[in-house]
């Protein structure tokens, strides 16, 4: 039986774990990936996901998974860098 995945914890200054963070980001306007590794017995897969930020007034920043129209170009393109990336970490996982 193939165990959950394990997202990879990054740790503060002091040794305790920190709220997981993305392993990187691509950000094109309002659209935004995150890249994740989680750990496996299979070694460390990466996935990621897409959301894109809007300002609510004038200070706060919100986050949605709905694209609008003019959204899915950036999307796509971040889409792609996201592939290109996660292949850039591969292949820095496959030289360690």
């Amino acid at each position: 039986m193939s165990k959950k995945p394990e997202t990879i914890q990054p740790t503060s200054a002091n040794g305790e774990e920190s709220k997981p963070k993305p392993v990187a980001e691509v950000r094109l306007g309002d659209v935004c990936a995150a890249i994740w590794a989680n750990r496996t017995d299979k070694g460390v897969m990466y996935n990621a996901t897409f959301v894109r930020r809007y300002k609510v007034g004038e200070k706060k920043w919100r986050s949605t998974n709905s694209f609008g129209r003019d959204d899915l170009t950036l999307l796509s393109i971040a889409v792609g860098e996201a592939a290109s990336r996660i292949n850039e970490l591969m292949a820095q996982d496959a030289v360690k």
